[in-house]
């Protein structure tokens, strides 16, 4: 064989394996990287879906049922108002422990409410007591104030896709005889993937069926009372 062919040769092999190895560590790291890329997404989601979960419980506190969609959420975060329980006084203190219980016995002929009205007008006039008061304060102060980057417009919106929107619905059910509000809150990885490797997501799906599981994150369900958990817990 010519001496210049088989150098030819020898270094065209060497390509081949090399580009053969390339192929093979990228098509080893595409799944790692969609993984990672898919970690990163659904954590995003999850705040979000935690988010329309805490604004839920405490629409549902306030209107006895879940609100069927963002629109409802938004009007009850910017205009509404919850009941705030607050207490006065500390069981730990047992000057004002012995004071409650001391104006407890004196007026225990009067209602639950005349007696905290009673326990008021000490605190009021300088004494130690304990009780409790409720106070309607706006939902706006009260949820997420440590959370300065908080918008309830992206609520509406599914993360990395595109603005798809957030899947939500609330129903109520009758259960062993008990009317019980339900609602969900749903975010496909169909929209949450936009973008990546159209494959892998579809194996992703295929994976969450394989499973009987959503093929997404989801919060909440409309099927059956779950304690409003995230598929993600």
């Amino acid at each position: 064989m010519n001496k210049g062919l088989k150098i030819g040769l020898e270094i065209l092999l060497a390509v081949i394996i090399c580009l053969l190895a390339w192929l093979t560590v990228k098509s080893v790291q595409k799944p790692v990287k969609f993984n990672q890329e898919l970690k990163a997404r659904s954590d995003v989601a999850i705040q979000r879906l935690k988010d329309i979960r805490t604004l839920q419980v405490a629409f549902k506190s306030v209107n006895g049922r879940f609100s069927p969609s963002v629109d409802s959420l938004k009007i009850f975060y910017e205009t509404g108002k919850m009941d705030i329980v607050m207490q006065i006084g500390s069981n730990d203190d047992s000057v004002a422990v012995a004071n409650t219980e001391a104006i407890k016995k004196a007026n225990k002929k009067l209602k639950p409410a005349e007696i905290t009205a009673k326990l008021q007008e000490a605190y009021a006039a300088g004494t130690k007591v304990v009780f409790s008061t409720v106070t309607e304060i706006p939902v706006k102060d009260t949820l997420f104030r440590s959370r300065p980057d908080f918008c309830i417009d992206s609520l509406y919106y599914i993360p990395f896709s595109g603005k798809q929107l957030t899947q939500m619905e609330s129903t109520i059910k009758t259960v062993s005889g008990v009317q019980v509000p339900l609602f969900e809150a749903r975010m496909p990885y169909k929209a949450l993937c936009k973008g990546m490797d159209n494959q892998l997501r579809i194996n992703k799906d295929a994976e969450c069926r394989d499973q009987n599981k959503y093929e997404g994150l989801q919060v909440g369900s409309v099927t059956a009372p779950n304690n409003n958990a995230g598929n993600w817990e």
